[in-house]
């Protein structure tokens, strides 16, 4: 059994104050205001398992951003000379050290970090040097074209490092981002090239035949909220393409040509129509 998971545990005792959970721990307290009502001694609950702000080990119904293990964007509500303190949804904020801090964090900002357990001081604290955690090794969980959960974590001239199903390393490159993204954004996204230095290339676009088609819909969406017509076509300036539709000028071209050859929609010189 392990701090800052969660464990569904027996409650053993009734207090004025609160309930104690059998635990491999030992007992464990969760306070009056956790407990859900019409508890009885013999019923099981789902609680989180961490420390409070004098150290001792107690059980709470909140659910935290993340357990032991999870990488998540917390953003840091107050900055001291040893670290900053993180909102992570309980009422004792997430400590990062300031030697675990990738840069010095500032307060009011987001960043990502992963929850560890400090084994010196047994206490649960957050770790922004990501890189340390990611694995290379892709080969065997990975396939090209794939959906994968990505979040965000730092921001290069290149592109947006984002980690890959908590566990790699990714890149999605700028000029290929129609959206607004920033440290933080957790989003669904897929695996465009599966490099052999152990990165991975990603986009926010699906791949192929998928691509065409939620494009295409994105482009239906905004005709029938304009009417059945809009003032956009082949031949329309890239950027316009982009603040409209939030997609590229290729992609665009591709999304109408398909919603033409369906006979869905006319392509004239002053715009697009649904038939």
């Amino acid at each position: 059994m392990e701090i800052g998971k969660f464990y569904e545990l027996e409650v053993v005792k009734e207090l004025d104050f609160g309930v104690y959970l059998k635990s491999d721990l030992g007992e464990i307290l969760l306070p009056i205001k956790y407990v859900p009502e019409s508890t009885e001694i013999g019923d099981f609950l789902e609680v989180f398992i961490h420390r409070d702000s004098e150290d001792r080990l107690l059980a709470t119904t909140l659910k935290p951003k993340g357990v032991l293990g999870d990488f998540v964007a917390l953003k840091a509500t107050h900055i001291t000379f040893h670290g900053a303190f993180m909102d992570w949804g309980l009422e004792k904020d997430l400590f990062v050290p300031k030697s675990e801090q990738h840069i010095p964090f500032k307060e009011g900002n987001t960043y990502v970090v992963k929850i560890c357990m400090d084994y010196k001081s047994d206490r649960l604290i957050g770790v922004s040097k990501i890189n340390t955690f990611l694995n290379s090794d892709h080969q065997e969980d990975l396939t090209e074209g794939e959906e994968v959960d990505v979040l965000v974590y730092g921001i290069s001239d290149v592109g947006y490092n984002a980690i890959v199903n908590q566990s790699y390393k990714g890149l999605i490159y700028k000029n290929e981002v129609f959206e607004s993204v920033k440290v933080g954004t957790a989003k669904k996204g897929f695996v465009k090239k599966l490099r052999e230095d152990g990165k991975i290339d990603l986009t926010l676009n699906a791949p192929g035949v998928q691509a065409i088609d939620a494009n295409s819909q994105t482009v239906l969406n905004q005709l029938k909220l304009s009417n059945g017509y809009l003032p956009y076509h082949d031949k329309s300036d890239p950027d316009e393409i982009v603040d409209v539709f939030s997609m590229s000028k290729k992609a665009f071209k591709k999304a109408i040509g398909s919603l033409y050859k369906e006979k869905i929609i006319t392509i004239d010189n002053d715009g697009i129509r649904l038939v």
